[in-house]
C-alpha cells in the first residue's frame, strides 16, 4: 500500500471528492465558458447585428466546446502537458458521442483518461508516443463505450426537471432556484450541473432566478460594507466570494437564499420565463450578464436541446422583458436588501459579517 501511495504522490494523482467535485468540475465550468457560452454570445451579436463574421467566430467558438473542458479539466488536475494536449481528442470524442449529456461524459471520461495518462508520463524512453497514444486510446474508448449511456441518462434526467417543472410550477420553481442558487455560491459549479443537465426552459428558467439571487442579493446587502467595488465582484463576478463570511455566520445566507425562493416561483407561474439558450447560462447568474443574455438568446434562437423539448423562437414583448427585469435584477436586490436590512436588527448579521477579504 505504501507504493502505491508514493506512485500517486509522485504522479499528482489524488483521488478525492474534492478533487474530482469541485476542482475539475469547477475547471470544466471554465471551459464551457470560454468556448460554448462565449461562442454562443459572439455568435448571436454577429446574428442580430448582421455581421456574418462574428457569427463565424462564435460557431467556431462553440464546436470546440469537448476538447476546451477536457483540456480545462487536465489543467485542474495538473497533468503533464503531453496528458494535457493529448486531452483536447478526448473531449472532441466524448462531446461528441455523449449528445445531449456530452458535458458529464467529459467530466468522466476525462478524468479517467487524464489520470491515466499521468501513470504512465515519462515511464518510458518513449514518452511522446506512449503517454499521448494511452491517454486517447483510453479515452476515446470510453467516449464510444459509455458516453451514449451517459447522454441518454443525463437528458432523461434533464426532462424530468423540466416536465416536474412544468406540471408543478410553484413546488419546483421554489426547489430549483434555491439548490441551483447555492450550488452557484458553493465552491463547485452550478454552471456544469446545469450543463451536465441541459437544464433549459422552464426549469432553466427557475435556475436563472436563483442564481440572480444569489449574486445580486450578495451585492446589494454588502454594499455597505464593500462599496462599488464588491458590488460589481459579486453581481457581475460571483456571490463565492462570500464563502468564507457563510462558513463563520451562516446566517448571512439567509436573505439571498429566502429571495430564490420567492423569484423561482415568480419565474415560473407569473412570467413563465424560459431559459432555451444554451443551458450552461442557467447556472451562471448575472456573472458577466450571461443568465439573462442566455434568455434573451433563447427566445430569439432556441438550441437545439431546447428545440427537442418543444421551444420556439419568439419576439418578446413588454411582458417578456419586464419579467426578466424583474426576476434577473429588481427582486432579488429589492428582497435581498429588505431581508438582509432585518436580519441586521435581529442581531443575526452583525457589522462587518460581508466583508470581502
Amino acid at each position: 500500500m505504501n507504493g502505491i501511495s508514493a506512485f500517486l504522490k509522485k504522479k499528482k494523482i489524488v483521488i478525492s471528492a474534492k478533487r474530482y467535485g469541485i476542482d475539475a468540475l469547477g475547471a470544466m465550468a471554465q471551459g464551457l465558458f470560454c468556448s460554448l457560452l462565449i461562442g454562443t454570445i459572439i455568435r448571436t451579436l454577429g446574428q442580430q447585428l448582421g455581421i456574418q463574421y462574428l457569427a463565424d467566430i462564435g460557431s467556431y467558438a462553440m464546436a470546440m466546446s469537448g476538447p476546451a473542458m477536457a483540456v480545462a479539466i487536465g489543467y485542474a488536475l495538473a497533468a503533464d502537458p503531453l496528458v494535457l494536449f493529448s486531452l483536447a481528442a478526448v473531449g472532441w470524442a466524448a462531446n461528441a458521442e455523449g449528445g445531449a449529456g456530452g458535458p458529464l461524459a467529459v467530466l468522466i471520461i476525462a478524468i479517467v483518461a487524464a489520470e491515466c495518462g499521468k501513470a504512465v508520463s515519462k515511464e518510458t524512453k518513449i514518452d511522446i508516443l506512449v503517454t499521448p497514444a494511452v491517454t486517447i486510446l483510453i479515452g476515446v474508448a470510453l467516449a464510444k463505450l459509455i458516453a451514449p449511456p451517459i447522454g441518454q441518462a443525463a437528458s432523461a434526467f434533464g426532462l424530468m426537471i423540466d416536465s416536474a417543472t412544468k406540471l408543478a410550477p410553484f413546488a419546483m420553481g421554489i426547489a430549483v432556484s434555491v439548490l441551483v442558487g447555492i450550488a452557484l455560491t458553493l465552491p463547485i459549479s452550478s454552471a456544469a450541473i446545469c450543463s451536465v443537465l441541459g437544464l433549459t426552459g422552464i426549469a432553466g428558467g427557475a435556475a436563472v432566478a436563483g442564481c440572480c439571487a444569489q449574486m445580486v442579493g450578495f451585492a446589494v446587502m454588502s454594499y455597505k460594507e464593500n462599496g462599488v467595488g464588491g458590488l460589481v465582484s459579486q453581481g457581475l463576478g460571483t456571490s463565492m466570494l462570500q464563502m468564507p463570511n457563510i462558513v463563520k455566520n451562516p446566517r448571512i445566507w439567509l436573505p439571498p437564499i429566502v429571495t430564490s425562493a420567492i423569484t423561482g416561483p415568480v419565474a415560473t407561474c407569473a412570467f413563465r420565463l424560459q431559459m432555451n439558450g444554451a443551458p450552461i447560462n442557467s447556472g451562471m447568474g448575472t456573472c458577466g450578464l450571461c443568465g439573462p443574455i442566455g434568455v434573451v438568446t433563447g427566445w430569439l434562437a432556441p438550441t437545439e436541446e431546447a428545440l427537442s423539448r418543444g421551444a420556439a423562437a419568439l419576439t418578446p414583448g413588454a411582458f417578456d422583458w419586464l419579467g426578466l427585469v424583474l426576476v434577473c435584477f429588481v427582486l432579488p436586490a429589492v428582497l435581498s436588501a429588505l431581508l438582509g436590512s432585518l436580519c441586521r436588527k435581529l442581531g443575526w448579521i452583525r457589522e462587518g459579517d460581508l466583508r470581502l477579504p
